[in-house]
């Protein structure tokens, strides 16, 4: 029997948890998961025999190193930073490991080290990153083995609502991290590539600079550039390339809004704010507007909003951001955290909500004399409030792969991610079996 160490059962891990309980008994396997939410874990094992719950600190390694000593492969579903130090125990006790976070600058320095001990340590096998690389390189590779030169690659991906639950006017619900979603964009400015030119967007103008998409059946979204598209050249082997953009879909009027709470101030994470506790969401909201004597802080945010940007006063009052009975509670709080609190209890999914996962590639191509395009999309939409288009595509990924490991069909080692056609075909074939699939249409560019 091999042994599954599952580190950490949030939002995310569900859908993957749920896989690999189905197919434990062909293969032989047992899980052990822990998460700090053992009732968490129990719910989502819901008595299988196959499965283990287990009550220890994740995050200290002389709790966690006896388990991962016992497995034969550790899924780390932890928050990214921990990874590495995850790694550095597996590489030491020679246990191969997935993640489905970045590649980070330490993580990549361990490549030598797991290549020695002969592990893999596959990260980036999620959705985004993830299904996103696995598809972009499919579509590469197809067209680079007939002789054609990539010119142009934009890839874009959202985690959203599916049309029937979307009931405010923001379009969204969170389906992960709400943290990760109030700090989005932050640490640098967002750089890419366009016809030859970089191009760099400061934080305080991430949301003001959209590319804006219609996807037949599904309508009208707005993109937002990731922080960083020019590695991914190294990534795809499109070192020479003209055009690269990765971005976030959101639907229209959320950047626009979003926008408004960065340019204030209150998405900062850096210091604290005086007796955040007793600060009600007015109060929050007046703090980062000027003082005028005499006008209500409703007036007030609509004088800073400004005429051209009225349509979006909706959105803020949907949040209740206007109420002055309620204090956050919250002692020693960032004004990010205490942001993060105001939209997670009006934009939380709702018993029966089904979320929507969106991903859009265009690529351009010189191809025989002639420049073409390939529209590449994927629509995929969650079960429900536990099994939601995130999690399926979050896990999925990484459980297929964690099949193919535990049964030797991917022999790579070292440090990596799934660009190699051995393994980006087989887990994409297989998630057609869950509607994780892509729709192409190919056209011919007019000079």
């Amino acid at each position: 029997m091999k042994s599954i160490l599952i580190l950490g059962a949030g939002l995310s891990a569900s859908s993957m948890i749920r896989y690999l309980l189905e197919h434990a008994e062909q293969f032989d396997w047992h899980l052990r998961i822990v998460d700090q939410d053992i009732e968490l874990v129990k719910r989502k094992i819901n008595g299988h025999s196959r499965a283990t719950a287990l009550n220890f600190n994740a995050l200290d390694a002389n709790e966690r190193r006896p388990e991962i000593g016992h497995a034969d492969l550790v899924i780390s579903m932890l928050p990214a930073r921990f990874h590495v130090e995850v790694a550095k125990d597996c590489i030491d006790l020679k246990t191969d490991l997935i993640t489905p976070s970045y590649i980070s600058k330490e993580m990549k320095e361990l490549n030598h080290e797991a290549i020695e001990k002969g592990i893999i340590i596959m990260n980036e096998i999620g959705v985004d990153p993830g299904i996103d690389h696995m598809s972009a390189m499919k579509i590469i590779d197809e067209i680079r083995d007939k002789g054609g030169e990539v010119t142009s690659f934009k890839s874009f991906c959202g985690g959203l609502i599916a049309p029937e639950s979307d009931n405010n006017p923001w379009h969204y619900k969170f389906t992960w991290n709400p943290r990760n979603v109030v700090l989005a964009g932050q640490g640098g400015a967002a750089a890419f590539i366009h016809n030859g030119e970089y191009k760099y967007i400061p934080y305080n103008r991430l949301f003001d600079r959209l590319d804006r998409i219609d996807i037949p059946g599904f309508g009208k979204f707005e993109g937002y550039p990731n922080r960083d598209s020019l590695s991914y050249r190294d990534t795809y082997g499109l070192e020479e390339i003209p055009t690269l953009y990765r971005g976030t879909l959101r639907r229209p009027n959320y950047c626009k809004a979003f926008h408004v709470f960065a340019e204030l101030g209150m998405t900062d994470d850096s210091y604290k704010l005086f007796q955040s506790e007793k600060l009600t969401p007015r109060a929050f909201l007046n703090a980062f507007l000027p003082y005028r004597k005499g006008i209500s802080v409703e007036e007030k945010f609509k004088i800073y909003l400004r005429e051209d940007r009225m349509y979006l006063y909706d959105l803020f009052e949907f949040l209740n951001i206007f109420e002055k009975d309620e204090t956050f509670g919250i002692p020693d709080a960032s004004p990010a955290q205490l942001l993060e609190k105001l939209i997670v209890r009006k934009l939380s999914l709702e018993e029966n909500d089904r979320d929507m996962l969106v991903m859009y590639h265009e690529f351009e191509y010189y191809y025989k004399g002639e420049n073409r395009k390939i529209v590449s999309s994927m629509i995929n939409l969650g079960e429900d409030e536990v099994y939601t288009a995130m999690s399926n595509t979050v896990g999925l990924p990484v459980a297929i792969c964690a099949k193919m490991i535990l049964n030797n069909q991917i022999i790579e080692k070292g440090v990596t991610l799934p660009v190699n056609k051995s393994v980006y075909e087989p887990i994409l074939e297989e998630l057609k079996a869950y509607n994780i699939t892509f729709e192409e249409h190919e056209s011919i560019l007019e000079d």
